[in-house]
């Protein structure tokens, strides 16, 4: 009997034990589904101001539309210093302790993170062609788990502004990081919009955001105007470049608004905290229950024009007046 009876109360304690551990939180910060709070990993490249915006709206949209951080869900945002290893061990630790949704900023985000993981929703935000980088095969179907928002510009309507501004260029200059497929994209576009106006494009490539100085400043000698797309490692040294261009008093046309806030000329894109709003859209959508292969990516086409005053008036150009009439903003003045 008293062979039974320890039999009995040692099975009652595993039983209790093991549902004990069941319900516990995964240590590694995944398993916090029975308590309803979310675990949300938001990984971004590199801090500047255009991913940062993103980020901060994001944030805030979600809080407004009853996602909270530290009530509802957590956030654990990581920033991988411009480092590609740092991008993947980042990814690889939400991917590891289960994160309910991975929150991808720019490009090489969203690649790293579509890399660990086909079973974690990834939802990237400023992907420029995402396509072309393999993100997803669909833009209305993208399918997988895998979806987001596309800060796409176009190379020819800011290349049409900048004609507007400085109409004697002929020699553009194209400044991008070359392992950037976001950037590669928008350069082949510039090019051949440069092919069908008789225009030269001069290229000057770099790596890592301690080449940008010397790139530009080689560029500055050989071109009438420069042009830089939605470029992480261009963007993360605006105030560099600003020197150079500012200096040799060369225009320099950008993709991003925040590019222009830091000295660019010019771009027509698009606005960052309507990205950002966006992206928390489809990641509430997700949170609810939605896969993200049936949410469409996200593109935009209400591009608007940001000029540089301060720019302008420091390489002696005055910007035309219909076109500051249609600038919905301007920086330095």
């Amino acid at each position: 009997m008293k062979k039974v009876l320890m039999v009995f109360l040692s099975v009652s304690l595993l039983v209790v034990l093991l549902s004990v551990s069941a319900c516990a939180p995964d240590e590694n910060g995944g398993g916090n589904n029975e308590t309803g709070v979310k675990k949300i990993g938001i990984v971004q490249i590199v801090e500047h101001p255009s991913l940062n915006t993103i980020r901060e709206t994001l944030i805030d949209e979600l809080a407004a539309m009853g996602f909270v951080d530290g009530e509802n869900i957590t956030i654990d945002y990581q920033n991988a210093q411009g480092d590609q290893s740092n991008l993947k061990t980042i990814c690889q630790k939400f991917a590891n302790h289960n994160y309910d949704l991975i929150i991808a900023i720019a490009t090489p985000s969203a690649q790293a993170a579509a890399g660990e993981t086909e079973e974690i929703p990834v939802l990237f935000s400023a992907c420029t062609d995402p396509i072309g980088t393999g993100l997803v095969d669909n833009l209305e179907k993208p399918g997988k788990n895998v979806t987001g928002t596309s800060d796409a510009v176009s190379a020819e309507q800011i290349m049409e502004l900048a004609l507007r501004i400085t109409p004697e260029i002929k020699k553009i200059g194209a400044l991008y990081n070359s392992s950037e497929t976001n950037s590669v994209s928008v350069i082949n576009d510039l090019k051949a919009y440069a092919t069908r106006n008789k225009m030269t494009v001069i290229e000057a490539t770099v790596t890592n955001s301690s080449e940008v100085q010397q790139a530009v400043q080689s560029l500055v000698e050989k071109v009438d105007a420069i042009f830089s797309p939605i470029d992480n490692t261009v963007a993360e040294a605006m105030p560099l470049v600003t020197q150079v261009t500012r200096k040799a008093k060369i225009p320099m046309y950008v993709g991003a608004d925040s590019m222009v806030e830091d000295g660019g000329l010019a771009t027509y894109g698009i606005n960052y905290v309507t990205l950002g709003r966006e992206t928390a859209r489809m990641a509430a959508e997700i949170l609810k229950g939605k896969k993200a292969g049936d949410l469409p990516v996200k593109m935009f086409d209400d591009f608007e024009i940001y000029l540089n005053l301060e720019t302008a008036e420091a390489i002696g150009l005055t910007i035309p007046d219909e076109v500051l009439d249609e600038a919905v903003k301007t920086f330095g003045k």
